[in-house]
């Protein structure tokens, strides 16, 4: 048996696992180390590997990941945490401009092993450009890894296997879900870029990552009550994109819908619908719908649980696949 841990402490075992491992490994962002971050997420590591090593920084994202930029050349692993997701777009052209193609400026001979931790998605009541869903953009970016945890236990281990990658990661943590509690085994169940089948189906699959995985469960145990049997799909890494999981979980069930807290224009979802579409056109007996936020910008706090996708979003679209 594992230990029990909420989400957002199970991050902070395995940054504080990381750092144990391994002296290079550092942690920097607003926040982070009298205060342990907002969402307290780097809570007490300040205290147990000093500030050197868990770095408060200036207001300023570009700078953070400029910075970290110089220290993985330098020989460190450093982890950049953004506050929020919106807060990212100052370092986006550091992110995307220099991190993200200096390996391959280098001809190789250059990696850079930094991790971006990014709280990620909407359902906590916040203000504007707290809330954002922004993967697609990263995803877009070769070079970049992005990857998007859903549990304790994922959590805990993917945080120490990206920080052990020599790419770059864009690590995603689902905010509202930071509090959900669920058992961390001591050993990783499957690798960094590995989709999970939590539950297969015969009728539908349900794809969904971070904070849309519990919606996409909740949706599953509805389906069954009504006789249905609907699977689901972590996928737990967005770029790569863990096709033969997807491929399998497509031939097996004939429909898929995929769920993600973006909108579905140009979202994810997408590109996971014209991957399966070309993969398995013959396996499928419906088109592959997708659900998602609607392509506005995130609307006030009041109105964020019509604006998420919910349970009953999911299963509609679960019937309008059943029904071709």
């Amino acid at each position: 048996m594992g230990t029990r841990y909420a989400l957002g402490a199970a991050i902070n075992a395995g940054l504080r696992a990381a750092m144990a491992r391994d002296e290079k490994v550092l942690v920097m962002g607003e926040d982070i180390a009298a205060l342990g971050g907002v969402f307290r997420v780097t809570d007490g590591l300040a205290a147990e590997f000093g500030t050197d090593r868990v770095v408060d920084t200036p207001l300023a994202e570009s700078g953070i990941v400029g910075t970290a930029i110089g220290l993985a050349l330098r020989g460190y692993r450093p982890v950049c945490e953004i506050q929020f997701d919106g807060f990212v777009y100052p370092a986006f052209d550091q992110i995307v401009s220099q991190l993200a193609k200096m390996r391959a400026r280098s001809q190789g001979r250059l990696s850079l092993p930094i991790v971006i931790r990014i709280p990620v998605g909407g359902g906590i009541g916040a203000v504007e450009h707290h809330s954002e869903s922004n993967e697609a953009y990263f995803a877009h970016t070769a070079g970049l890894r992005v990857v998007s945890c859903s549990n304790p236990d994922d959590a805990f281990h993917m945080i120490q296997q990206a920080i052990a990658s020599d790419d770059p990661v864009i690590f995603y943590e689902p905010k509202r879900r930071y509090w959900d509690k669920g058992e961390v085994l001591d050993e990783p169940s499957r690798s960094l870029h590995e989709a999970a089948v939590l539950r297969e189906g015969t009728d539908c699959t349900l794809v969904a990552h971070g904070p849309t995985v519990a919606t996409a469960l909740a949706a599953a145990d509805a389906a069954r009550e009504d006789g249905f049997s609907v699977g689901v799909v972590d996928l737990r890494t967005i770029s790569p994109l863990d096709v033969p999981t997807l491929r399998k979980v497509a031939a097996a069930s004939h429909r898929v819908v995929v769920v993600h807290e973006a909108s579905t224009f140009l979202g994810i979802g997408a590109e996971i619908a014209a991957t399966i579409t070309e993969e398995c056109f013959y396996d499928l007996e419906a088109p592959v719908l997708r659900v998602g936020a609607y392509n506005l910008p995130y609307p006030p706090a009041h109105m964020e649980d019509d604006f998420l996708p919910d349970v009953d979003r999911v299963l509609e679209a679960v019937d309008a696949s059943l029904s071709f």
